[in-house]
């Protein structure tokens, strides 16, 4: 199964327990293959270089560099074609939709409202981190 994980999942994932560390588990064992972006990448490394989480990474023993190696050694990088159209209302989200159109994902798993109000997209499965443990377990 191929997935398009959510920058939002994949910080979870890295820094505290709960479905997305279970997703994380999923992907180190090879039970789903994860596809990302150059744009999500980035948006990782933006979003883990916040100083709010300076605490819980010191606490784990976890650095960001560790993180986004992981991460990057995981995942299937590509680069999408733009959407024709706008679908949602952030353009980030649009990324998403973007990379898992052209990666041909069985599945997108987010914690965005935005994205998970949508339920699928071009009919790829768009859930949550719980649900999508369940569905690839």
């Amino acid at each position: 199964m191929r997935a398009v994980i959510d920058t939002n999942v994949l910080v979870a994932a890295l820094l505290w327990r709960g479905p997305p560390h279970a997703l994380l588990e999923q992907l180190r064992a090879g039970t789903v293959s994860m596809v990302s972006s150059p744009a999500l990448l980035a948006e990782l490394v933006d979003v883990l270089g916040r100083a709010k989480f300076d605490a819980i990474l010191a606490k784990t023993s976890t650095s960001r560099e560790r993180s986004l190696a992981e991460v990057r050694q995981l995942a299937e990088v590509i680069e999408p074609p733009p959407l024709p159209k706008p679908v949602c209302r952030d353009p980030d989200d649009d990324q998403v939709l973007a990379l898992a159109i052209a990666a041909k994902a069985d599945l997108i798993v987010s914690g965005d409202g935005d994205l998970l109000s949508l339920t699928s997209f071009e009919g790829i499965p768009i859930v949550a981190p719980a649900e999508a443990v369940a569905r690839i377990g």
